[in-house]
This record gives C-alpha cells, sequence and structure tokens, in this order.
C-alpha cells in the first residue's frame, strides 16, 4: 500500500517539475537570445539556426522555439511562414514612420482622453506614473521599457476607444527593438520623468493643447534621439562584420 502511495505521489510531482523545468528552460533562452539581439551578436535579417542556438544555449529546441515565437510576439525577431525566424531589420525610414502614426494615435487619444474619462479615471493615470517614477531611471532598461509603454497604453485605454490600444499595442511591438536598444544609448532622455509629470499635469487640468503639445514634443525628442541609436547600431553591426573578415 505505502509503494502504491509512494508511486502515485511521484506521478503527481513529475509533470509539475517537468513543466517547472520546461518554463525555466523557455526563460533562459528568451534572456540570452534578447540580449544577443540587443547587443548586435545577431545580425539585422539574419536568419535565427534554432539547433545551432540550441548548442550555443545548452538548452534543447523547444525551449528555443517557445522563445522566439516570445521575441517575435513582442517584435524583437521576424517569423516567416515556412521559413522561421529572422532578426529585425534596422530600417530608419520605416521607423520614422511609424513614430508619426504613433504621434497622431497618442495625441487623438490624449484628446478623447481629457473628454471621455471621469475624474476617478483620470487619477488612474496620476496613480500610475506616481507608482512609476520614483527612481525611474535607475531601473533596469527592460522595466523603464515597459513602464513607458504602460503610461502611454493608459493614456489610450482611458480614451475609451479600444482601436487606438490595439493600433498602439502593434506600433509598440514594431518599435520596441530598437526603442530598447536606444534607452541603453547615450541618447536617452533622462527628462522623461517630467515630461510624462507634465502630461500628467496637462490630464488632470483637461487641458487638451498643452497635454497634446508636450506629448507630440516628447514623442518627436524620442525620434531624435532613436535616429542616433540606430546610427551607431549600424556602425556597430558593419564595424563586427568587417572586424570578421
Amino acid at each position: 500500500m505505502k509503494e502504491t502511495l509512494k508511486t502515485l505521489d511521484t506521478a503527481e510531482i513529475s509533470p509539475n517539475t517537468d513543466v517547472r523545468r520546461s518554463a525555466d528552460s523557455s526563460e533562459k533562452a528568451y534572456k540570452a537570445i534578447r540580449q544577443l539581439l540587443v547587443e548586435f551578436r545577431l545580425k539585422p535579417e539574419e536568419r535565427l539556426n534554432e539547433v545551432q542556438l540550441s548548442r550555443r544555449l545548452g538548452v534543447s529546441r523547444t525551449p528555443i522555439r517557445e522563445a522566439l515565437n516570445r521575441l517575435a510576439s513582442e517584435g524583437f525577431v521576424s517569423a516567416a511562414p515556412n521559413r522561421g525566424f529572422f532578426v529585425r531589420s534596422l530600417n530608419i525610414e520605416g521607423l520614422l514612420d511609424l513614430y508619426e502614426l504613433r504621434i497622431i494615435i497618442e495625441c487623438a487619444a490624449f484628446r478623447l482622453m481629457c473628454q471621455r474619462a471621469n475624474d476617478v479615471e483620470l487619477a488612474r493615470l496620476k496613480d500610475y506614473w506616481d507608482s512609476q517614477k520614483e527612481g525611474y531611471n535607475d531601473q533596469p532598461p527592460d522595466e523603464i521599457l515597459a513602464a513607458d509603454e504602460g503610461f502611454h497604453l493608459l493614456i489610450a485605454e482611458l480614451s475609451g476607444n479600444p482601436e487606438l490600444v490595439n493600433t498602439l499595442e502593434s506600433i509598440n511591438a514594431r518599435i520596441r527593438f530598437i526603442r530598447r536598444i536606444q534607452i541603453e544609448h547615450s541618447t536617452h532622455d533622462l527628462k522623461l520623468i517630467s515630461a510624462h509629470s507634465n502630461i500628467v499635469a496637462a490630464a488632470m487640468a483637461r487641458d487638451v493643447e498643452q497635454g497634446i503639445n508636450i506629448l507630440q514634443g516628447h514623442i518627436e525628442m524620442t525620434v531624435s534621439a532613436t535616429r542616433e541609436a540606430l546610427k551607431d547600431a549600424l556602425l556597430k553591426v558593419y564595424s563586427q562584420s568587417e572586424s570578421a573578415l
């Protein structure tokens, strides 16, 4: 009887252990590949070989595939049907088009938020930023990026138009790769805290024009910084290619 119970206990524990190990391996692969991408140790438009990554990182192909799917959903790699995964290309014109669309979407969202959101809903924006701004610039790059995206998505959410949220999420996925790089670049704007705080103040006052002016200037400054970060990124990729010859 004791042996039977022991067998049952083992049967109940093993699946959970296997799931946890699989999740740990997937997370390990995700972090490692993401770092390779951010450091340009994987070249833009390069096809990602799952077998080579598996050997390089010391995990099986299943966690590699899970990590690549996650990175594709976050915009760090692109997935091509029947062809696999590729490192995102660095195309400055395409990025500028996306930032232009971002300005249009976010300014429209801010206007609608001021018109539609009640005081309690607007207080959510203030509470969110109050919870993030302490030590904001001292956080790891991934956390800075997540906090910034969360701030702007909340404005879109408070507009009352879910399509604006969906569109902004789509834009974020396509520019997240370069934004993550830009946060570690020398052009990263340390005045983001005051910009966000001023946007919140305009929202609480329902000052649409002031808020839109700050928001537009804030995003345009990010565009300028992104240009510089992208130029340096391309130079880095080119230099690494030259040194490898």
